[in-house]
């Protein structure tokens, strides 16, 4: 900033040679004496050293000259008032620049200092130069602190000292020097000043360090230029940038007071490269626990290998956050999944590999893996060359001996899957566009308790969420919302799964997620599925539904409750199982629906809202709660709320036990089932044996296994209308399904009962 250039202000007095008129032997003020005529002065035009020169005589105890104009003082403005003066004979005075501080009126403003140095003359022909610097405010190096009460000044020297010594004094000088002040108002410190060359070539390293050390609370400031830092940086205070950084991979930016990703952008001029070295930044400063992306977007044009922007760190297990921005994948053929297909062999001796892999080398880490026996959302783990085996993420139910298998690798905008542990992450407020690109988080191969919430994961090309391990163990899923980009398919032409998980104890709470061909598959137990609203429904006329919910595991001991179930169903299975015939284990087990929402239109009659699926024979419910939901059809009638799905094998229903599934509500639904149930049942005619149909009101087409009660409704008559009082005993498991009980009277009777059945032993 220069006064003089920005605003034009005059501040330079008149050269001497102009005349002595304006320059006062007292205060510059107007009506004072000046040297024009003076005995005392006299204009030397052909100085040896100045050229026109005023020569002087001291003739007082302070010889003053001021220039009579008025110089502007001007808030932030820095003057610098500066001579040069040499001794020509006599006594040897001292000499200091001087003013008169001067009010909007013209009276002297009082309590300011007048004058600044003196330097004393210390021989003849000398030439010495004395200035002073004048300002409004108080910063180190101003020897003359006004204030904002003068108004303007005159200003020129004095002469101190012994009298009698004549002196030449060369024109005065006034000028605006803020700019010299100008980092020291702003609190800036710059780089350059510590050698940085910001060349693009030359390491910068050494002098971003010493600004550091040398701000002391101050803003370190980094200039346009291109500024190579070849090693790790830590800032302590604040920093500015105008020009660019540019860092090798294993090189750290640490910014400790302004640590945020707009920072980092500003810093490396690259959104992409800023967000990884401000992750990067984030595992290695124990200063912050989250990054805030400030609202921005990122525009991601590949995927963001996470680990690889930490070379130094292969696990890590300290709370971290990333939060409040977007990350948007951009139009790139890097978004484009590897496909590869190899030989392998599987053996249930070792569930979790595949062996013999043909060029197994080609085959990606954490690629989908698609064959004949092979379940859903079964990834590769981990690979080794050398052994040519690939470990999997869970066991394949019937793909024993040797086949072809498809590899199907996703590309994901934040990849973790290099951690081969990483715990405790959160990721908070972040809308993942993924534009039908790219997938959205790959989490890493082990791991607990990360947690995504308040986030979007918006049109996913493939996956939103994929655990390829148990990097999803203790997961907490909340408040997300995941928008599938195949809305306007039919539901057997989806192919997108909004997640899934292999570890046990997750929460997946309050979120909202459309028309996917799953929501979630959860492969571990003890998880907990609340107030999630999830829909999978299209336009077709008794169209087929897909699983919303996958349920992967027999002994779950999992929760789903407050659940909207849309267009959709519940799927229970045993899919990654090796052995998946029963084989000792708790069989279908443990799992608790409550409370939940169940609605569909414009199904198919056998659609069901709970489905189990065994994919081996001899298995059993035990220890499963259906309790308190509301199942409605709209625009159809539907035939069952519950069903086992064959396909692969039928459960054994005669080894049911503690199954409970009664307060539910029925609308569209022809069959109301329940367990226990109670059957009110009318003999018409006569008989010792009465035979009581329960095909219709035992959940997922039980058999009669007990009956708990049998109560007369009104009078047991014979064939003459006598009432009987009699009871009956009952046979169970009758009938062709054994979904029937027989009663059994002493003599032939009518009449109305009600009965309790169950499907289940206790």
């Amino acid at each position: 900033m220069n006064k003089a250039i920005t605003d034009g202000l005059v501040l330079n007095p008149t050269t001497f040679a102009a005349g002595l008129d304006v320059w006062s032997s007292g205060d510059g003020t107007a009506g004072s004496d000046t040297y024009e005529n003076a005995a005392n002065a006299a204009f030397v035009a052909a100085d040896q050293d100045f050229g026109g020169a005023l020569e002087l005589l001291k003739t007082q105890n302070t010889q003053k000259l001021r220039y009579m104009a008025q110089t502007q003082m001007l808030p932030g403005c820095y003057l610098r008032v500066s001579a040069k003066v040499k001794a020509i004979s006599g006594n040897l005075p001292s000499v200091r620049i001087a003013g008169y501080p001067a009010s909007g009126n013209g009276s002297k403003v009082g309590g300011v200092p007048e004058f600044g140095p003196a330097t004393s003359l210390q021989s003849y022909g000398e030439v010495v130069e004395v200035s002073a610097i004048v300002a409004t405010g108080a910063v180190g190096g101003v020897d003359m602190v006004w204030g904002t009460d003068p108004v303007y000044g005159h200003f020129g020297l004095d002469l101190t000292g012994q009298n009698g010594g004549i002196v030449r004094v060369d024109d005065i000088q006034i000028e605006d020097v803020t700019s010299v002040f100008l980092r020291d108002l702003v609190s800036l410190v710059s780089v350059r000043d510590y050698g940085a060359l910001g060349d693009g070539t030359t390491d910068d390293t050494a002098a971003f360090e010493a600004a550091n050390d040398a701000a002391d609370g101050r803003t370190v400031f980094v200039p346009a230029g291109n500024y190579l830092l070849q090693s790790s940086v830590t800032i302590d205070t604040d920093i500015k940038f105008e020009g660019k950084l540019t860092m090798p991979a294993e090189a750290q930016l640490l910014l400790r007071r302004n640590f945020d990703l707009p920072n980092y952008i500003e810093a490396f001029e690259d959104e992409e490269i800023a967000f990884l070295k401000a992750f990067q930044a984030l595992l290695n400063n124990s200063d912050h626990e989250s990054l805030d992306m400030g609202g921005r977007k990122v525009n991601v044009t590949a995927p963001l290998d996470m680990q690889s922007a930490v070379p130094d760190r292969d696990t890590y297990a300290t709370r971290r956050v990333i939060r409040n921005g977007q990350l948007e994948a951009a139009i790139s053929s890097a978004w484009d999944p590897e496909v590869a297909t190899s030989q392998a062999t599987y053996s249930t001796s070792d569930p979790m590999v595949l062996s013999n892999v043909s060029n197994v080398a080609n085959v990606p880490v954490g690629a989908l893996v698609e064959g004949a026996g092979v379940g859903r959302e079964i990834y590769v783990r981990s690979k080794n060359v050398s052994t040519q085996e690939i470990t999997l993420n869970a066991p394949l139910y019937d793909a024993a001996g040797t086949q072809n298998f498809t590899f199907r690798r996703f590309k994901y905008i934040i990849d973790f899957s290099g951690f081969s542990g990483l715990s405790k992450f959160v990721m908070s407020d972040i809308e993942f566009q993924c534009n039908d690109r790219s997938s959205g988080i790959n989490l890493a191969v082990t791991g607990i308790t990360f947690h995504l919430r308040d986030c979007f994961i918006s049109r996913p090309a493939d996956r939103g969420i994929t655990s390829i391990g148990t990097g999803c163990q203790g997961m907490f899923v909340d408040h997300c919302q995941f928008l599938s980009a195949e809305d306007a398919l039919d539901v057997p032409d989806r192919k997108t799964v909004a997640l899934n998980c292999n570890g046990n104890d997750i929460k997946l709470r309050n979120c909202r997620a459309t028309k996917f061909r799953h929501f979630a598959l959860l492969a571990g137990a003890n998880n907990i599925v609340t107030g999630n609203h999830f829909f999978q429904g299209d336009s077709v006329n008794n169209g087929v539904r897909s699983a919303g919910l996958i349920i992967a595991n027999t002994h779950t001991s999992s929760i789903v409750a407050n659940n909207y179930v849309d267009n959709c169903f519940i799927e229970w299975t045993n899919e990654q199982d090796h052995l998946p015939a029963f084989n000792s284990e708790f069989s279908f087990s443990a799992l608790s629906i409550t409370d939940n929402i169940f609605l569909s239109g414009e199904v198919a009659p056998w659609f069901s809202y709970i489905v189990v699926k065994p994919h081996g024979a001899g298995h059993f419910l035990s220890g499963v709660n259906i309790t308190g939901n509301r199942f409605r059809s709209i625009n159809g009638q539907i035939d069952r709320a519950d069903r086992v799905d064959t396909t692969f094998a039928d459960l054994d229903m005669s080894r049911c036990k503690n199954v409970v599934m009664t307060g539910n509500s029925f609308h569209n639904i022809n069959y109301a089932v329940e367990n226990p149930a109670l059957i009110d049942f009318t003999q018409s005619t006569a008989s010792e044996t009465w035979m009581i149909d329960a095909s219709e009101v035992l959940p997922f087409g039980g058999e009669t296994r007990s009956v708990d009660a049998v109560i007369a409704r009104g009078g047991i008559r014979n064939d003459s209308n006598v009432r009987q009082y009699d009871m009956p005993y009952s046979d169970s498991r009758q009938g062709a399904n054994y979904d029937q009980v027989r009663l059994v009277w002493p003599t032939a009777v009518r009449g109305t009962v009600g009965i309790t059945v169950r499907m289940d032993s206790r």
